[in-house]
């Protein structure tokens, strides 16, 4: 990038940034004025800001927004579609209509049946759509949002599975749509199909954020669930690496205040931790447990920390946790410790260490002889230089 496009780049972000700014129409119109000195008035992405301010705010002017699209020579698909929706925002579906009808052979029926959606005219956005020879990914999720629009939910469900019957296969937008449909009619088995395929397909799709929130707020927003509800959700998000999203739906138990989490919960809770990374959240976990909720750790629970603290690479914070914790060390703990680092001697010896300090003599005995069969030898004593003055 030369010097004057970077200088050009950097003045069109400056503008950018100052319509977010923007209050009033008045305001709005200053904008303008600067953006007409600074030869930007030809630019779609400024320009479609001035546009989408008019549409889009409380105190816009479709009017204006009328005035400054009228000056531009050849507006593209993007600037159209931004008025038809300004003028659906703002109910003014007539007008719309005449902007698609002199329109230079773009295809903006998309954009009219989210218009007609946004003005709770189904029947007409669906007329639209029915009239479209070969329905594209675009104006299926258009017509699938029109019905969620309109509380039409089993319907937005049906459209889904006419889609993916005819062989489309669905985007980030139509799973949004799709998933809250779930919610709303309690189509949770449905739900949970959607959400299955996307894990084991292995998709870009289930790592989007607004996938992912439509997922928790299906899940959440499902009725008739019990602690036991709660806790499979948890689990089995935690069971798929999903640490994130069970935490979120532990905090949308919480809110809604009708279970109240039992040891159950903090396992999934904790598993989810350790399958995310997230130390920091594990430990807070066993404190609410403790604290908040007066559940007693048990070994299951610290198992869990010590496969976090070793996934983490905190191979001291796992041993300091496991000779400082109020529960016997056991073949849970072992098997945990003995997987963070298989091939190094020394775990073994601080396992069977960890049984006598307990006084576990028979599982030491058992520990011992597992390290002969593996010729396991106890480290070497380290030498200590201190320099004495």
């Amino acid at each position: 990038m030369s010097h004057k496009d970077a200088a050009l780049w950097k003045a069109q972000q400056c503008l950018l940034t100052h319509f977010k700014q923007c209050s009033s129409m008045k305001h709005l119109k200053e904008m303008h004025a600067r953006v007409v000195q600074s030869g930007f008035d030809k630019t779609p992405l400024v320009v479609g800001k001035i546009i989408e301010f008019c549409m889009v705010s409380g105190h816009g002017d479709m009017t204006y927004a009328v005035r400054v699209f009228d000056r531009i020579d050849k507006p593209g698909a993007f600037m159209w579609n931004t008025m038809i929706r300004g003028f659906g925002k703002t109910h003014q579906p007539d007008k719309a209509i005449d902007f698609n009808c002199i329109a230079p052979s773009l295809n903006l029926d998309s954009k009219l049946m989210h218009m007609y959606g946004m003005v709770k005219d189904i029947e007409t956005a669906h007329h639209l759509f029915e009239e479209i020879p070969n329905e594209d990914l675009v104006a299926w999720n258009s017509i699938i949002d029109c019905h969620m629009h309109c509380g039409n939910y089993k319907q937005a469900h049906h459209l889904f599975c006419r889609m993916v019957q005819n062989g489309l296969q669905p985007n980030d937008a139509t799973l949004v749509v799709t998933l809250s449909a779930c919610g709303a009619i309690g189509a949770l088995d449905f739900g949970r199909r959607i959400h299955s395929s996307l894990i084991q397909q292995h998709t870009k799709l289930g790592e989007s954020t607004s996938v992912s929130n439509s997922i928790i707020d299906m899940y959440a927003n499902m009725k008739g669930k019990n602690l036991i509800s709660w806790n499979v959700m948890i689990i089995r998000l935690a069971s798929h690496g999903n640490g994130e999203e069970a935490l979120a739906i532990f905090a949308k138990m919480l809110q809604q205040n009708v279970e109240r989490p039992n040891d159950v919960t903090f396992l999934g809770m904790l598993s989810a931790c350790s399958h995310g990374g997230l130390v920091d959240k594990s430990r807070r976990c066993i404190d609410i447990m403790g604290i908040d909720y007066n559940i007693q750790s048990t070994i299951k629970h610290y198992g869990c920390v010590v496969d976090l603290l070793g996934r983490a690479g905190l191979i001291e914070d796992a041993y300091n946790l496991i000779m400082n914790m109020p529960v016997e060390c056991n073949a849970v703990v072992r098997k945990y410790l003995l997987e963070l680092e298989p091939e190094h001697n020394s775990n073994y010896v601080l396992v069977a260490n960890m049984y006598a300090s307990t006084g576990q003599w028979k599982e030491m005995s058992k520990e011992r002889r597992s390290m002969q069969q593996r010729r396991v030898q106890k480290p070497e004593p380290a030498n200590s230089f201190i320099g004495v003055t």
